[in-house]
């Protein structure tokens, strides 16, 4: 029988970095997975989606190239190449997560990981049954799909996420019952290669958790493309007809029905919780999720639950600071505790949506005074020279100078949200942005410029 200071269930973007972070601080760790190293974040989402995702963008420039004074022709759209292209890029880098395994000293056990008491885990495989013991445990086990009763998953013309990054062979049409980030890439792929795309959503903007002016203006973006949108729906139901699906919309009462070749569900995820041996020792759960304390321990104090499993936001980047947490807490430290506020959302479609802290919609919503400094991109030198023009940059500022949101629409904003992400866990004010020195000609000069806005001091707008 194995004995670990740390076993990890899981080895996606929050598990494999707990692993290693504990390795550093001298435990000796095991990590569990059933599958490929590196989870859905590296396997089927985050990497082969943004991979996929670069094919599109890459069609929209070729189709602007001519103002850039380049006269191209596109031959031909290979939607399978581009998928093969995305899974690869997975391949190669899931590999890599194998080797950081090797250089620090973690033992990687083949598996179905199960709790059995508070100090074993019984690992399942095709070679047999092997019974690991620990002194901690953390749970990293991600989610999976949620259904609903009319919105089942059948794999084969209805489909999930998972499913979708996978497809080689492109529907001719496709509906797509959900505006989250996973709808919206997939809209904004799909679309790119010449699927007709419409998209249904019972909130009335796309990405309904942003703030609305970001809503708004991918949607503008999107009817552009001629992705067709039905939102602020009363309700909605797939049906698998055998040879198409249909899709009924309920729209002012009445139910109206549309048919695609496939659809695609995206309404949502709940933790993997079920059949891991949660009950075998008592750990609560809650709304289809691992509850959880500030520093990631469940009620069962040397087990820890991280990312996914532990709930919202289900984002790879948040896994892999909970990651951190839960392995310098379980080593003795006292790591800060996360504050979701300061943990930035992007969705990386064209134009690209990032942001961080409150909305508009929240702020007034709980009554906190604060003012708004809004920088279009069609007014930045760097943008227009670069034919970048889509989108703005858009900071919501407390009284006392301090960030309270900041949303970003544009080709670059996942790689501009970093800046306001520090800003605020450093709990900066805006005369420390005034202070810093940003260069120009660049797209993130408007970060500095969108803050000066809410002042009424903007100098280039």
């Amino acid at each position: 029988m194995k004995t670990f200071d740390l076993v990890v269930l899981g080895s996606g973007p929050g598990g494999y970095i707990a692993a290693i972070r504990a390795s550093q601080l001298g435990k000796k760790v095991a990590i569990v997975e059933m599958d490929k190293m590196g989870g859905v974040c590296l396997n089927r989402g985050c990497i082969p989606t943004k991979a996929v995702l670069k094919s599109a963008h890459s069609v929209h420039e070729l189709q602007d190239m001519k103002d850039l004074g380049i006269n191209i022709t596109i031959n031909g759209l290979d939607g399978a190449q581009a998928v093969k292209r995305a899974t690869g890029i997975s391949d190669r880098i899931s590999k890599g997560v194998t080797f950081l395994m090797k250089k620090n000293n973690i033992e990687v056990i083949s598996g179905f990981g199960k709790i059995k008491s508070a100090t074993t885990v019984e690992v399942k495989s095709a070679s047999g049954v092997e019974i690991v013991t620990f002194k901690n445990l953390i749970v990293a086990t991600g989610a999976h799909y949620k259904t609903f009763p009319g919105l089942e998953h059948d794999g084969k013309r209805l489909i999930g996420a998972w499913e979708a990054v996978k497809m080689e062979t492109l529907p001719k049409s496709i509906g797509i019952i959900g505006a989250g980030a996973i709808g919206v890439e997939f809209a904004y792929f799909w679309n790119a290669f010449g699927v007709e795309v419409h998209i249904f959503e019972l909130q009335s903007h796309l990405l309904p958790i942003e703030d609305d002016d970001s809503s708004i203006e991918v949607e503008k973006a999107y009817k552009k493309y001629g992705i067709k949108m039905s939102l602020g729906i009363e309700g909605v139901r797939a049906v698998n007809n055998g040879n198409d699906v249909s899709i009924y919309a309920k729209i002012e009462g009445k139910e109206v029905e549309h048919k695609f070749e496939m659809g695609l569900i995206a309404v949502g995820m709940t933790g993997n919780i079920d059949n891991i041996g949660l009950e075998s020792v008592g750990i609560k759960t809650e709304r289809g999720f691992i509850s959880v304390t500030p520093m990631y321990q469940t009620n069962v104090p040397n087990i820890y639950a991280i990312g996914d499993v532990s709930g919202p936001p289900l984002l790879a980047h948040a896994a892999s600071h909970e990651g951190v947490t839960a392995a310098e807490h379980l080593s003795g430290l006292h790591p800060h505790a996360i504050d979701k506020m300061n943990i930035p959302g992007c969705t990386y479609c064209q134009p690209q949506v990032a942001s961080v802290g409150y909305t508009e919609r929240e702020l007034k919503a709980q009554g906190i005074e604060y003012k708004v400094g809004k920088l279009p991109f069609v007014a930045n030198g760097k943008a227009v020279a670069s034919n970048e023009k889509d989108g703005f940059v858009k900071t919501l500022m407390g009284k006392h100078g301090e960030m309270l949101g900041a949303h970003i629409v544009g080709t670059q904003a996942t790689e501009m949200i970093h800046e306001y992400a520090l800003f605020k866990t450093m709990e900066g004010i805006d005369e420390e942005i005034f202070a810093t020195v940003h260069p120009h000609p660049t797209l993130g000069e408007w970060l500095g410029e969108a803050v000066l806005a809410s002042k009424g001091r903007a100098l280039n707008y």
